[in-house]
């Protein structure tokens, strides 16, 4: 079994087929005397494509976040929103077996890069959609001071996207409404990307909010609670 969450929302039907290209970013450079050679470089950002189905009536395969039944137009307008709003957001599919133990979990910042809706007589009122996501990869620039003084230029690092200035860490926070890992680990840790350290940090809090909540789990740290008290680890 599996579940497909774009940012917060559960897809209602899980792609048939979801393909992860992974590229690489390594050059082959001829020198004079020593011919081909591979310079070897970081790869290139990861895209994911899938076809969703949107149904426009309840199917017994279909899932729904709280169980309810939700129109094509709710999710076309949540894709709309993830297109314009230019930030990145949270892929995550989430794997089960038929006994419904939990398998690996592939999670990525992504930004939606393009996606097509189809319409066809033959899909009767239900609704087609092709989506290409790509990984969004936090990164900074270098700033360069000059001082007219004769003193040596000083450099700097300025927050890019995804990365930030970091804030004081308290010890321990309360998560409120809205809040994710994701946006706790950019302001206290300097970098969103690190919301594993946090989770893992806070497991069994965290996991146990949920079940209070009435989830199976928290899909490592998807699922988070208001009042819950989590502590920030010192950088």
């Amino acid at each position: 079994m599996y579940e497909l969450y774009l940012d917060s929302v559960l897809m209602p039907v899980t792609p048939e087929k979801i393909q992860w290209k992974y590229k690489g970013g390594n050059k082959t450079l001829n020198l004079i005397n020593e011919g081909e050679v591979n310079q070897i470089k970081k790869g290139q950002l990861t895209e994911v494509s899938f076809d969703l189905l949107l149904p426009a009536q309840p199917y017994s395969f279909a899932c729904y976040k709280d169980g309810n039944f939700l129109e094509p137009k709710y999710f076309l307008l949540h894709l709309e929103k993830l297109r314009e709003k230019k930030k990145p957001f949270t892929l995550r599919l989430l794997r089960q077996d038929p006994r419904g133990k939990g398998l690996f979990d592939s999670s990525m910042q992504a930004t939606l890069e393009d996606y097509t809706v189809t319409e066809d007589a033959k899909e009767g009122l239900d609704i087609k959609v092709s989506v290409e996501l790509k990984q969004h990869r936090a990164y900074g620039v270098t700033r360069l001071t000059v001082k007219k003084d004769g003193k040596k230029a000083t450099k700097s690092k300025a927050a890019g996207n995804g990365s930030a200035k970091k804030k004081p860490a308290p010890a321990e926070y309360v998560i409120k409404g809205g809040d994710t890992l994701w946006a706790i680990a950019k302001k206290y840790l300097g970098n969103g990307n690190q919301w594993k350290t946090l989770y893992q940090a806070n497991k069994a809090v965290i996991e146990k909010a949920a079940k209070n909540h009435g989830y199976g789990s928290s899909a490592s740290g998807h699922w988070i609670f208001p009042g819950t008290k989590i502590r920030i680890p010192k950088g």
